[in-house]
């Protein structure tokens, strides 16, 4: 079982360092050490879809990123991402988002772009934890902005939260251009909260005088310009991501903010990002002056 796993997560990472070239099957069954056939089927067994439509949809989502955030031509876009044509790349695109490109290019809307789990290898680089590692610490300082939320009943973490509205919002908020450059995760203080129950929300920054469409099911608060600490564990092995959270949860707990001439500041959401084993873990918790 855990070969079969390994195997897949090797043909995940082929078509990631890949996506912009052709590929098919044979490629993924060398990557896989198994036959073509059963290289499929362990891919549609693990990841709930076949190769084909797991990278036709990677690489319709990476080309909407790079409408929304590059001056590029539609042709330029399509040839890059490893199309036939134009015709079949904008037929792609609108069968995937419901819009067409050029439209899509021109004004940008929330779009449900395919952010795939990754199978973890559980014996691929797994660093021993228990060393001493360091916590860096730094003050950076968030303007007035709005946020635009996605939000749940109960749910106090990602894994809840994720129970309860679905894992694939990230990908639609990755859609949205955000001031900080990638979408969030809060824990809203009490005031934020709707139901009172609702204290972990995901969800992407924009500006202050933000005006674009809100996705339907999503709600726009406000936040006030604030003073955080942000807390960056060290690059992490993705397979022990969760003690790479809980080696910032416990640095938060001990760190004393006053030695800086700061206090804990309860009326602002604490702020996670994305776990991304490369960059080390991140958390952003509010303070203000004493």
């Amino acid at each position: 079982m855990e070969e079969q796993r390994k195997a897949v997560r090797r043909m995940q990472d082929y078509i990631s360092e890949h996506i912009t070239e052709d590929i098919d099957i044979g490629d993924l069954a060398r990557q896989s050490s198994f036959s073509p056939w059963y290289a499929r089927k362990l891919f549609i067994k693990y990841l709930g879809m076949t190769p084909a439509v797991y990278i036709r949809r990677l690489k319709l989502s990476k080309s909407a990123l790079r409408l929304r955030d590059e001056n590029c031509q539609i042709i330029d876009v399509a040839m890059d991402m490893g199309f036939g044509s134009v015709d079949g790349y904008q037929r792609a695109f609108r069968r995937e988002f419901g819009c067409n490109p050029k439209e899509y290019s021109a004004s940008p809307v929330p779009v449900w772009l395919f952010t795939p789990s990754l199978i973890i290898d559980k014996e691929r680089n797994v660093s021993n934890m228990s060393e001493i590692r360091n916590v860096f610490i730094q003050v950076i300082e968030k303007p007035a902005r709005k946020v635009i939320i996605k939000r749940g009943i109960n749910a106090t973490e990602y894994w809840s939260y994720c129970k309860e509205v679905g894992c694939d919002v990230w990908g639609l908020l990755t859609s949205i251009k955000s001031i900080s450059g990638e979408p969030v995760c809060l824990w809203l203080p009490k005031e934020l909260r709707n139901p009172v129950t609702n204290e972990y929300v995901q969800g992407v920054e924009v500006e202050e005088d933000y005006s674009g469409k809100v996705p339907e099911g999503f709600e726009v608060i406000d936040l006030p310009a604030a003073k955080y600490l942000l807390f960056r564990g060290e690059p992490f092995a993705e397979e022990v991501f969760e003690s790479a959270i809980a080696e910032i949860w416990e640095a938060e707990k001990k760190y004393n903010p006053e030695f800086i001439g700061y206090k804990w500041d309860d009326s602002n959401p604490r702020v996670q990002l994305e776990p991304r084993g490369e960059r080390g873990y991140i958390e952003l918790v509010p303070v203000k002056d004493i």
